[in-house]
């Protein structure tokens, strides 16, 4: 295959299935693959057939990856920034990739995970652990660019799989547990040049901002990481992104005001990375609700009448479906016994429950 793959054939999604091109299999985020063979009847039939050995000590979480699968091989990553080319058949390895981190790298939230390739042409993007975006030759394994999206010395890293859309590679960021401003960016999947970015966080006198304390540095630090991969509707030309807690995490008194546009999912059309709309799950976070659930995309019957709608399972407990054109809300229920909220309204904003606790923290992490 000379050309590699193309912006078409990642179009075409799973209509080829014994393809996996992008992160959800295609844009729409909805993982699912049309192969017929493993049935509920059989699947107890199953064993396995080769097991590969990293030789990849990790600490904590092991693999967070989605292989990538093109003509029988799989382009997979691991933690620490390691990475493999695989035969599917065979498990036999074809090259391995791995990446020298600095001595200085501390892992925190991010945990030394990866989540797997965006693909293009023969070119492989992946991001690293200190905060870059690489591009590798898909048939050696050798690099062919790199870039710096942001400094890790103050906390930033990078941990999703990056999605690869027509001329561009779209990439978010880690680290909203630190002093942190998280943001989405676009490179040239030919030269690693930045094509534009947007900041989670407004700035001053921005749309947004007065939803923070009036204070420049407060927005330069606010969290809002964007650590998961999005979704993308290529009719519309709009990306579908989830946003991180805002920063610090549980400690609120510094952040007065709902913190747009933390734990929100926000449109952004994809050739300027201007927002179109946005949709904030939990203002005001002080639970680390992070809303960077991959956005799920569908065209039903909602309300007696076709949508177009995005929908989030979001961490904070709640079931959410939005206009995905337009953003409006509509619907929001619970998916668990215990909630923080008594409902979503129908302007879409919680109803809080106060009962004149401070809260809890089940975890180090939240929970």
């Amino acid at each position: 295959d000379t050309q590699g793959v193309t912006y078409e054939d990642i179009l075409q999604g799973l209509e080829d299935p014994s393809r996996w091109l992008t992160f959800s299999g295609d844009y729409s985020g909805q993982r699912h693959s049309p192969l017929t063979q493993i049935t509920p009847e059989n699947v107890h039939r199953l064993s396995p057939q080769w097991t590969f050995q990293t030789g990849n000590l990790t600490r904590g979480r092991g693999f967070e990856t989605t292989p990538l699968v093109l003509d029988g091989v799989l382009y997979v990553t691991g933690s620490n920034n390691y990475a493999w080319a695989l035969d599917a058949r065979t498990g036999r390895r074809f090259w391995q990739y791995r990446r020298n981190l600095p001595n200085d790298l501390t892992y925190g939230a991010s945990a030394p995970v990866n989540r797997g390739f965006g693909m293009l042409g023969d070119r492989l993007f992946m991001v690293t652990l200190d905060a870059h975006l690489l591009a590798l030759d898909r048939k050696t394994g050798g690099v062919l660019w790199e870039i710096e999206l942001a400094d890790y010395r103050v906390g930033y890293a990078a941990t999703l799989a990056p999605l690869v859309i027509d001329g561009k590679v779209i990439v978010g960021i880690s680290g909203g547990e630190y002093p942190t401003r998280g943001f989405l960016d676009a490179y040239d999947p030919e030269t690693g040049e930045r094509i534009w970015r947007f900041n989670t966080i407004p700035g001053p006198g921005e749309p947004g901002s007065e939803t923070w304390p009036p204070d420049a540095e407060n927005l330069a630090r606010g969290g809002g990481g964007t650590w998961m991969t999005g979704s993308y509707d290529p009719d519309l030309d709009l990306l579908y992104w989830g946003t991180g807690n805002p920063n610090p995490d549980y400690y609120d008194e510094t952040r007065e005001g709902a913190n747009l546009y933390t734990n929100s999912i926000v449109a952004i059309e994809a050739a300027t990375g201007t927002l179109r709309w946005h949709y904030q799950f939990t203002p005001h976070d002080t639970h680390d609700w992070d809303s960077n659930h991959v956005p799920v995309l569908a065209d039903l019957l909602f309300g007696g009448e076709m949508r177009s709608v995005v929908m989030v399972a979001n961490r904070n407990g709640f079931f959410y479906v939005l206009d995905r054109i337009t953003g409006e809300f509509l619907l929001g229920k619970p998916f668990t016994d215990t909630t923080w909220a008594r409902e979503i309204g129908p302007d879409g904003r919680p109803i809080i429950l106060n009962d004149g606790s401070q809260g809890c923290l089940p975890e180090p992490w939240g929970g």
